[in-house]
């Protein structure tokens, strides 16, 4: 049986979870990079969407197979080349910028 978490809940969550950051920055780290991760794969998998291409046609025009664009907009490809992030760009008419920010530091972060 699935329990509903309250907003309460959530907020005494979120709370605890922004305490742990302040205290541990390679836990710090770690939930950052995780997110940065995330962020791309869902990324990729809008930008597919938005082109009008399913992950079959994306996979034909790479070069590859329909479960390999799965594991990467799943996020089960782990240390993804840029070379393979290029490619699977351009197949949909894309391409790449980078930009280097400082990640935000939680209030009360030393």
């Amino acid at each position: 049986m699935t329990r509903k978490v309250s907003a309460t809940d959530r907020g005494a969550f979120m709370r605890r979870l922004d305490e742990d950051l302040k205290r541990d920055p390679a836990l710090h780290q770690r939930v950052e990079t995780m997110l940065n991760e995330i962020r791309l794969e869902q990324r990729l998998a809008e930008l597919r969407e938005r082109s009008g291409l399913t992950q079959v046609q994306l996979a034909k025009r790479i070069g590859v197979t329909q479960p390999a664009i799965a594991r990467i907009e799943s996020g089960k490809v782990r240390n993804m080349q840029l070379k393979t992030l290029l490619v699977f760009l351009a197949a949909m008419g894309a391409r790449m910028t980078v930009d280097f920010t400082r990640p935000r530091r939680l209030a009360g972060a030393k």
